[in-house]
């Protein structure tokens, strides 16, 4: 049975939450999406995801919430996400960290298996197991147990989210890179049938320096001093991509989405 996927991008503090609470539910039922991934790695503050906001966007309507290098930089998130199979850290992460990396679900009678990964390069923080080997693991597992694989690959080159791309091609349904919050303009279908988009962009403020009041970013630029970022709720959108999965589990076709959200400060 064929099944429709949305991917959203990064969502950044308040501003991109009020964006999925504003915006979600309607998208959802108006383009029929059977399944809901986001990237909530920015939800709390810009730098991480609380327990308090992944239970919000979670009863908002998504269905798995993913992060990457800043998974465990809120406390309470660092046992939390052992509890919730909805909260996806990077599965190369050590396995004896807490929280898992891969998420089985059964969408209308398919059987499909979200896999979340973290880059090599420009994380100094973290030292992880090769996602490129680790990947043909997992999804060779998966397929082994009659799951369709899907992949977020949170990355901070292009070069790398590529590669991913190009080798997983005819093995998985979608490689969705995220990270640097740009929604970049390569989203496509791979020659073998593999839904490809480099990054997937934001939720939240698009005019904004990855979801920041610009204001402070310049002067943090020009003085050196690392002052607080500020969120900024200029221009909200909701943005990802729809992917749609054929029978065979392979992507028919995929579409970025854009849904511009009346500025309103809460969340």
């Amino acid at each position: 049975m064929s099944i429709r996927v949305l991917f959203l991008g990064e969502i950044v503090g308040k501003p991109g939450i009020q964006t999925v609470k504003s915006a979600l539910k309607n998208l959802r039922e108006e383009k029929q999406i059977d399944l809901v991934i986001a990237n909530g790695e920015g939800a709390t503050g810009g730098f991480g995801l609380g327990r308090a906001h992944s239970m919000q966007l979670l009863k908002l309507g998504i269905d798995v919430l993913t992060g990457g290098e800043k998974i465990y930089y809120k406390m309470d998130m660092v046992e939390f996400i052992a509890k919730n199979p909805s909260i996806l850290r990077p599965a190369n992460y050590p396995q004896q960290n807490p929280g898992r990396g891969v998420r089985h679900l059964v969408v209308k009678d398919t059987k499909v298996c979200v896999i979340n990964l973290l880059g090599n390069a420009n994380f100094p923080r973290t030292h992880l197991s090769n996602p490129f080997t680790l990947a043909q693991m997992l999804v060779e597992r998966a397929k082994e147990d009659g799951y369709i694989p899907l992949v977020q690959f949170h990355a901070s080159t292009t070069a790398e989210e590529l590669t991913m791309g190009f080798m997983l091609d005819g093995q998985v349904a979608a490689v969705i890179g995220t990270h640097n919050k740009v929604q970049t303009s390569d989203a496509r279908v791979l020659k073998k049938g593999t839904a490809y988009i480099t990054d997937n962009g934001r939720c939240g403020s698009q005019t904004s320096v990855g979801g920041f009041d610009p204001e402070t970013e310049i002067m943090k630029q020009i003085s050196q001093v690392p002052v607080r970022s500020n969120e900024c709720w200029d221009d909200l959108a909701l943005v990802g991509v729809i992917v749609d999965i054929a029978d065979d589990g392979k992507a028919s076709d995929i579409q970025p989405v854009k849904v511009p959200v009346v500025q309103k400060q809460e969340a």
